[in-house]
């Protein structure tokens, strides 16, 4: 009896099932309520007394193997289903997977690239944490200054040197600082200024910076420079210039470009001038030079600068700079035909 008992142990061992039909059927053979292994106890009673333990012990080797081997099998089946379920047929064509698509912010920050570098103008990148001579003093900017209200700055608490650039132009004096004239460079890059949020200002903005700074660099250079840039930028063929104030420039000016009065929305975002403010500019200021080991009377050479958000709410009729932050799928989609 006792060999008949490890013969079934052999073939439990062997057995293989690739569905569940036979796995069931392996099952109510030994572990069913009329299976083999049924009857093997139902013989222990006939089993002489100098046998039951060895008889005892195989039938529970069986029972255990037969027990382990169902539930072995069902796992494996089971894994089996799962992979049908999550994969399907893997022969039939994929579902479409949705392309996404460029920031606003990207899109006109790498159009400007793309104008600047037409001209000549390569691309310079610098730290987002700076320090004060970077972002002011070397821009003519000394400590105490009363132009340095002009820019709402986030310090950082633990040392009062460092704080987060208020603008790019603090790339264009690390440029200057380690680059000998010519220069023609653009700055684009994440600034950040303590200012309260609304629709039409925020905390962290973009600009985009030009340097050009080479001998005989005239005023005029400037304005041509800028004329073709609101030519592909725009289409706009029309700008005007008007004085202003700047640290490190001197004389400077604001950039104006007539939008025109079309329809209600020029109207409204000219406030019925149909002209439209888009950068600052200016020549740069011989002190700036001298700070960044240039000699200035060698060479001059103007500056330029822009909100990147600015001029996609131009471009893109946006009504409020907050959108941009937001990561609203809904409004991001609107872009993908801009790629």
């Amino acid at each position: 009896m006792i060999d008949k008992i490890k013969e079934h142990i052999a073939e439990v061992e062997k057995f293989e099932a690739k569905a569940k039909e036979e796995l069931e059927s392996f099952r109510i053979k030994y572990l069913g309520k009329k299976g083999i292994l049924n009857d093997f106890f139902a013989e222990f009673k006939n089993v002489p007394n100098e046998m039951k333990k060895e008889f005892g012990q195989t039938i529970n080797a069986l029972k255990n193997k037969a027990e382990a081997k169902v539930t072995e099998i069902r796992e494996v089946l089971e894994n089996k289903e799962e992979d049908k379920g999550s994969y399907g047929d893997l022969t039939r064509p994929a579902e479409p997977i949705a392309l996404g698509s460029r920031h606003p912010i990207s899109l006109v920050k790498n159009q400007i690239i793309e104008i600047f570098s037409n001209i000549g103008f390569n691309v310079s990148e610098g730290p987002e944490v700076e320090d004060d001579w970077h972002n002011f003093t070397a821009l003519n900017l000394p400590e105490y200054h009363p132009a340095r209200d002009m820019q709402d700055t986030f310090f950082v608490q633990t040392n009062p040197d460092v704080l987060l650039r208020t603008h790019t132009s603090s790339v264009q004096v690390r440029y200057m600082e380690n680059t000998k004239p010519p220069i023609r460079t653009i700055s684009p890059g994440r600034v950040f200024r303590n200012e309260a949020i609304s629709a039409r200002s925020h905390c962290i903005f973009h600009q985009v910076e030009g340097l050009y700074i080479d001998k005989d660099v005239s005023f005029a250079d400037l304005k041509q420079t800028l004329l073709y840039f609101t030519k592909e930028m725009f289409g706009k063929s029309k700008i005007r210039l008007r004085p202003s104030y700047f640290p490190f420039t001197e004389p400077s000016a604001e950039v104006d470009i007539y939008w025109g009065l079309n329809n209600e929305i020029d109207y409204r975002i000219t406030k019925g001038t149909g002209w439209l403010e888009i950068m600052g500019c200016g020549m740069v200021d011989p002190n700036v030079l001298e700070n960044c080991g240039i000699d200035a009377k060698e060479y001059s050479g103007f500056a330029f600068g822009m909100g990147i958000e600015r001029i996609a709410m131009l471009l893109y009729q946006i009504g409020d700079i907050r959108m941009f932050y937001e990561n609203d799928v809904r409004f991001l989609e609107q872009f993908k035909s801009a790629l």
